[in-house]
């Protein structure tokens, strides 16, 4: 299980980095379960949306290797209410931390190196039963179309992005960046159609998206599928 004390050091480490790369986090980033606990229905569509810090180890009880450390900024559902069809995401990425290998039915993103270290992705196509493929792939990086073998790593140096379409399997992870701890940190940037990590998501491990958590500290941030309803 993934302990809560890992997701309070970890997000404190993304504040750090972010901070030092100029990803500057929107008020409610900084909002405590206090604060949460007080927020009325004005604040619902982070609710709904999925919006703020989210920490997983995918549960596979490997952290340093099977994990993810991210914040949603903006995302909708494409309905009346939350109408937005774009979502965007702050990534950490610690030297070697990767989510496993996975696809999107729905969702097409880019994935930018936003800065200090390199970003490494490895890619596949899939098969229509979701597993991996030997078809070439197409790919954009930075708007430069080109076609690749499936199975292959391609490298983000700061600043440039890879446009992935639904169906890509991938998985990331940083190199080299910021030195805290005697870990190395980068970040990568998400800009996506709307995600919706509960139903989009297919891990060919089958590993789960969400994490169970050890309770062994005290709640430094609600996670994004955390929030109490108002009056709660």
């Amino acid at each position: 299980m993934l302990k809560r004390s890992q997701i309070n050091y970890t997000v404190g480490i993304a504040k750090r980095v972010f901070a030092e790369l100029g990803l500057r986090l929107p008020p409610f980033a900084y909002m405590t379960p206090a604060d949460w606990l007080a927020a009325g229905p004005e604040y619902d569509e982070i609710r709904d949306c999925n919006l703020g810090w989210d920490v997983t180890d995918f549960g596979m009880d490997d952290f340093a290797m099977y994990g993810r450390c991210l914040f949603t900024l903006r995302n909708g559902k494409k309905n009346a209410t939350y109408p937005k069809a774009y979502a965007e995401k702050f990534i950490l990425d610690p030297e070697g931390q990767r989510a496993p290998a996975h696809f999107h039915r729905s969702k097409r993103e880019d994935i930018i190196n936003r800065g200090s270290g390199d970003i490494v992705i490895d890619l596949a196509s899939a098969t229509p039963e979701g597993q991996k493929d030997t078809r070439p792939l197409s790919i954009a990086i930075d708007g430069i179309r080109r076609t690749i073998p499936s199975q292959t790593k391609v490298v983000l140096k700061p600043g440039e992005s890879i446009h992935l379409e639904p169906g890509t399997i991938h998985s990331f992870w940083g190199e080299k960046g910021i030195l805290i701890d005697g870990v190395h940190y980068t970040a990568s940037g998400e800009v996506s159609s709307v995600c919706d990590d509960f139903n989009d998501n297919f891990f060919l491990n089958g590993a789960p998206r969400f994490p169970n958590i050890a309770e062994d500290a005290p709640k430094d941030v609600f996670l994004c599928h955390e929030y109490p309803k108002p009056g709660a």
